[in-house]
């Protein structure tokens, strides 16, 4: 046991992995591809219920019971749709652009635990419900995520558009930015877990979960991941107002689906890293792990897992149904120099607890509403400067005279 009484992790517990056969590692793979893509036209589906529910709207109900089809049938619409591609665009890139943001899309669920080990069906195989764990295994995520955006940006670029190459640029300056965030935000994680790898973060959460413990590193999370995958009200990659479509105007067809899944996918992924790395990953929720002791074991866990991600996917449809996009320029200046400070200044104290050995769990919750008021000081401040920053400020008024004319330059002195 560590000094926060948390059961300590070794390195070598992830010998396990790698030494499943073949077929299961193929059905493995399998398993997690049909999920993705299940759980996508779930939340396709699941979205336009939601927001028509809060617009006192209908939302899909034809296709399927309960519009359960729709997402179905728009996939297959996309498909069929004719396939353009625009004369000044770089054709090569502006083919492998999709692929090149969906393959990490789907790559980043290989390290993913859904539950702990269990017994295949009908067989005497032991296996874990992941697919495989390395010492690294959120620095992989992060890599993953980093690629997706060499999609997006190049998707833009090679489109030979102006709107797409808009597009791409804010998602390059939006996705790099709350990445940093996001990254800081685990730091505090492994400070606490002693690991890198998912499976020993989960299995640290066994008593408690870290999004308690780790409040301010898990809003931090919460907020970066919105940024991260360019949805409302962070979508301003592809903000219909002055961007038509952004980085994907000009595709159509079977590659802007591409597009569409991507987005989706990671949706998931980064709701299943909240799970993990915030959230217990598969451990069951209170108060069933105390009243009930099989349910973190055999695949219970896995309903728990894919619990905690649907609520993620949840607030995701929230938060496009109820704020208004935010400017730019606000939105990037929230990033540099709001959430990244304040994660800096946690992790230094997350760093200190560890350091001291004394009661980890008060320190940090004294420590947490320090952060806390740190914060609202620092938006009190700004606040306070734009206020006099007005009060300065000399307006011009057009209609002073009568007519609304522009102010006429100043007059030097040789006029």
């Amino acid at each position: 046991m560590d000094s926060a009484g948390l059961p300590a992790r070794s390195a070598g517990e992830l010998t396990e992995f790698g030494q499943d056969e073949w077929w299961v590692v193929l059905v493995k793979a399998v398993v997690i591809f049909v999920f993705l893509m299940v759980l996508t036209l779930f939340s396709i589906w699941a979205e336009r219920r939601v927001v028509a529910r809060m617009q006192q709207r209908i939302g899909p109900k034809v296709n399927g019971p309960f519009g359960l089809l729709q997402s179905l049938a728009d996939g297959m619409k996309l498909i069929l749709k004719e396939d353009l591609i625009p004369k000044t665009a770089d054709k090569v890139i502006f083919l492998f652009a999709p692929l090149i943001v969906v393959v990490p899309a789907f790559a980043t669920w290989s390290v993913m635990p859904f539950g702990p080990t269990v017994r295949l069906p009908w067989s005497d195989i032991h296996t874990q419900l992941q697919l495989t764990d390395m010492p690294v295994s959120v620095v992989f995520v992060l890599a993953m995520a980093s690629i997706g955006i060499y999609g997006i940006v190049l998707g833009g670029w090679s489109s030979g558009s102006t709107y797409s190459l808009l597009g791409g640029l804010r998602s390059s300056a939006q996705m790099i930015s709350y990445e940093v965030s996001m990254g800081l935000s685990f730091v505090a994680v492994f400070l606490y877990a002693g690991s890198m790898s998912t499976s020993q973060i989960v299995e640290a959460q066994d008593k408690v979960w870290y999004g308690l413990i780790l409040a301010p590193s898990f809003v931090t999370y919460v907020i970066s991941m919105v940024g991260e995958t360019n949805r409302a009200p962070f979508d301003l990659p592809e903000a219909e107002g002055e961007l038509v479509g952004g980085f994907h105007t000009e595709y159509s067809s079977a590659k802007f689906m591409l597009f569409f899944l991507a987005e989706y996918v990671n949706m998931g992924t980064v709701s299943a890293m909240a799970t993990t790395m915030f959230l217990g990953g598969w451990h069951a929720p209170w108060p069933l792990n105390v009243i009930w002791d099989g349910a973190d074991s055999g695949y219970w866990p896995v309903l728990w897992f894919i619990g905690k991600v649907l609520f993620f996917i949840f607030v995701f449809v929230w938060l496009r149904g109820t704020l208004p996009r935010l400017r730019y320029d606000q939105f990037m200046h929230f990033g540099w120099k709001r959430l990244m400070p304040l994660s800096l200044v946690w992790i230094l104290a997350v760093a200190t607890v560890r350091a001291i050995d004394l009661d980890g769990r008060q320190w940090l919750v004294a420590i947490a509403l320090c952060v806390v008021a740190f914060g609202i000081l620092m938006f009190v401040g700004e606040k306070k400067q734009s206020d006099a920053a007005a009060q300065r400020e000399v307006r011009f008024d057009a209609f002073a005279g009568g007519y609304p004319v522009p102010p006429m330059p100043p007059r030097g002195p040789d006029a």
